[in-house]
């Protein structure tokens, strides 16, 4: 297999479903622009046309119902929406026409609609322009919910959110866009539903959430120098969730962390935290613990950020405390590689 980005992986899914089924159309604030939604649409305007691959005014409640209308007549758009944060002006058609059309028709509407969404800090970004809100969606009944990590769960999802009859809120946090992993060339949907278990352990279970599956695993690898081994499950899609694979880990590990790049209070993270105690707790010794943002706005200064943000050192010192051992040497281990990698444009 060759390797690809996860952009790469992404533009692969959507290029491949556009040749296949010529129902599929790719829209959105600054699809064709210069920077490419982090090259992600690139080549899809020069390859399909204007008609397939096009940019949108800043009106992110009428393009998502322009979607809504598309899909009822049998297109299958992918609606690109470079901002989570400003999804919001967009819930009205989200939240009261798109999750609930097929219900409400009895079934016999399906809405085949991808919406992108990309999540998470940058650098300097702050409060409104650096949201995940993944608790928003997956709390709307009607509404599947994918936040893939790895470049191959970014295609296979892709494909599989794309070939839905169910509308797909499907999540990028923006600094995943580098990583980089094998990727099949073959067009295979990955299954909606199912979590991936990245890393095997004996010690602590870590369910990590996007972006914090990268920090998880950076957690596991110093933590294995000093005998630790963590399980790291990446739950690939949030709604439908899929706790049965979350519970075996925990109830063979008996400890669990729950990692989120989102605010903890009232977030996707209790509902991790709440399933897997409901499932586990005859074999839980400790309570689940949850990491996540603070209860206040994302701050801009890198200094803030630093402290804002939980990474894997944060991971580390908190199984130091469930587990009763170290403080481990972390002299040495660079924290903060990635923020240094990222090079925008957003």
């Amino acid at each position: 297999m060759r390797r690809l980005s996860f952009a790469e992986a992404v533009r692969e899914a959507m290029v491949q479903e556009m040749e296949r089924d010529p129902t599929v159309f790719v829209f959105g604030i600054g699809v064709p622009s210069h920077a490419k939604i982090f090259g992600t649409t690139a080549g899809l305007e020069e390859q399909f046309g204007a008609e397939r691959c096009f940019d949108t005014p800043i009106s992110e409640e009428s393009m998502t119902g322009f979607a809504l209308g598309a899909a009822l007549r049998g297109l299958r758009p992918v609606h690109v929406h470079i901002r989570v944060d400003f999804l919001l002006l967009a819930m009205n058609q989200l939240v009261n026409m798109i999750s609930c059309y097929n219900y409400t028709t009895g079934g016999r509407t399906p809405i085949p609609l991808v919406i992108r969404a990309i999540i998470g800090r940058g650098w300097g970004q702050g409060a409104q322009h650096s949201k995940s809100l993944i608790s928003y969606f997956t709390h709307v009944p009607g509404l599947k919910v994918v936040a893939p990590t790895t470049p191959v769960d970014a295609k296979g999802l892709m494909i599989a959110a794309i070939r839905s009859e169910d509308p797909v809120i499907f999540l990028e946090h923006r600094w995943l866009h580098w990583a980089v992993d094998a990727v099949p060339e073959d067009a295979a949907a990955s299954p909606i539903g199912t979590a991936r278990v990245l890393r095997r352990g004996r010690d602590l279970t870590v369910v990590a959430v996007s972006w914090m599956v990268v920090e998880a695993m950076h957690a596991a690898d110093i933590l294995a120098r000093h005998g630790i081994e963590l399980e790291v499950i990446d739950p690939r899609t949030l709604a439908p969730l899929d706790v049965d694979t979350l519970a075996a880990s925990v109830s063979r590990t008996r400890t669990c962390i729950v990692a989120d790049c989102d605010w903890v209070f009232s977030g996707f993270s209790a509902e991790l935290a709440a399933s897997i105690t409901e499932r586990c707790f005859g074999q839980l010794t400790k309570p689940v613990r949850r990491l996540g943002w603070a209860h206040t706005p994302c701050p801009t200064v890198r200094a803030l950020e630093n402290v804002f943000y939980p990474n894997a050192e944060t991971i580390v010192h908190v199984v130091e405390d469930m587990l009763g051992c170290g403080p481990f040497d972390l002299a040495g281990v660079d924290f903060y590689n990635h923020e240094n990698r990222f090079k925008g444009p957003f």
